[in-house]
């Protein structure tokens, strides 16, 4: 009786079991450059403000999501809210002690100049709160040709950081915001002329990055907060002193950090942060006003911050998953009989402390919370095989997704396995 079980186990084990691949598809964005974006659906209710900007958005600075837009996806000049990317990859690509030489480029630069003078040497740091605070033009230059060998060197560097961090419908040509063209390669692949641009959605998700997912966001923030700063050039001959000229930092309660700018394209243009207990939003205005309306932008930016608090409110929408088992195909049972079903129960991915997901959210709306698991697995499957996900999705737009893995390891139910048991049985010994 013995044998014939073996017989048995070797007849069905003669035929190994197929493997089946699972094809990766990996999406690759078609298209490097200018991505069409569409307008943020706004909910029916929303009020029209009166804005004067021509161009406006509302983002909240944790997610990132739009919560307010005025033509936010036109694409227009921004003047010097440019140089919060030049500060920013300033930051993140070079040492604050650095020594940067001013070529005579960067001293013929129009006014709001520092007045940099040919072959003179200044620190990167002072040269940061020189862009920040004053909003020099030539000390953008000076940053530019010293981190990335010249301006249009630079202005690649600014162009890849913005496809980096999905601002794709921004093109810089200058590091200080000066109205400037240049030639690109257009969507047919042709070359084409460009203007120094950006859309206000894309601003906002500039400043996002640069105070919320950058490396460097604890500095940027010091720079840009601080009242004032004295320094001299490299040779100690002359000094200089920078005073913050963001009035809107003494406007409202919370107000972290923003730039303003003007041209005579751009308008008087501004991005800031304003963050008042866990909420924290983001505004960019372009195209507000012309002289001699100056402070229509911070009209503006009280109207959007003061919506955003009145009408939204950080919520906790973290839901514990309900998970049941899931067969393992060809698996050994918990039990190791021979003739058992495989199962395995699942956990979620997230490590300690994780779990827990604050959005900001109107009164009216609600987060949909759905577990998708597969049917089954088959073995073997390691300890932490993927087997499913958990989606947070707002309004059909995904803000949280995280995978289901198996709490324990599950081997295969072969041959080998077979005999083993069989042998067991038959002598009670190990095989």
């Amino acid at each position: 009786m013995v044998w014939m079980m073996v017989f048995l186990c070797l007849c069905c084990g003669a035929e190994p079991a197929s493997l089946r691949r699972e094809a990766a598809a990996a999406e690759r964005q078609a298209e490097e450059g200018r991505e069409e974006k569409q307008p943020a659906e706004m909910p029916a209710d929303v009020p029209v403000l009166d804005l004067y900007a021509r161009s406006a958005v509302l983002m909240d600075g944790d997610t990132g999501r739009v919560l307010y837009e005025k033509d936010g996806y036109s694409i227009l000049p921004m003047a010097s809210t440019t140089k919060i990317m030049t500060c920013i990859l300033a930051l993140e690509n070079g040492n604050p002690d650095d020594m940067l030489t001013v070529s005579s480029y960067a001293a013929s630069m129009p006014k709001v100049h520092l007045g940099v003078r040919s072959g003179e040497r200044y620190r990167m740091e002072d040269l940061l709160y020189s862009l920040m605070l004053e909003s020099h033009n030539d000390s953008a230059v000076v940053i530019a040709e010293g981190i990335g060998g010249s301006v249009e060197g630079f202005a690649q560097m600014m162009n890849q950081k913005a496809r980096d961090i999905g601002a794709y419908d921004t093109f810089f040509v200058t590091p200080n915001g000066l109205d400037a063209t240049a030639m690109c390669e257009g969507p047919d692949g042709r070359a084409a002329e460009r203007a120094h641009s950006t859309t206000a959605a894309d601003l906002a998700r500039i400043l996002r990055y640069c105070i919320v997912e950058s490396p460097k966001r604890e500095e940027f923030l010091a720079i840009t907060g601080a009242d004032s700063h004295q320094f001299c050039d490299g040779d100690g001959k002359r000094s200089f002193g920078c005073y913050n000229h963001n009035a809107f930092l003494n406007m409202m309660e919370g107000a972290l950090t923003g730039k303003t700018g003007f041209t005579g394209n751009a308008g008087y243009c501004y991005v800031g942060a304003v963050k008042q207990g866990e909420e924290l939003y983001i505004v960019a205005l372009l195209a507000c006003g012309w002289p001699n309306n100056k402070g229509y932008k911070w009209s503006d930016m009280k109207t959007l911050v003061n919506y955003g608090l009145e009408h939204y409110e950080v919520r906790d929408v973290w839901r514990e998953p309900e998970l049941t088992e899931i067969p393992v195909t060809d698996g050994i049972p918990w039990d190791g009989s021979p003739d058992g079903e495989a199962c395995v129960a699942l956990r979620p991915d997230y490590k300690d402390g994780e779990a827990g997901l604050m959005l900001l959210l109107r009164e009216d709306e609600e987060v949909v919370m759905t577990v998708a698991a597969k049917d089954s697995l088959k073995a073997p499957a390691p300890a932490g095989t993927v087997a499913g996900t958990v989606t947070y999705t707002l309004n059909g737009e995904i803000v949280k997704s995280y995978n289901l893995v198996t709490v324990r390891a599950v081997e295969k139910r072969d041959f080998q396995w077979y005999a083993r048991y069989v042998w067991q049985l038959a002598f009670g010994g190990h095989w």
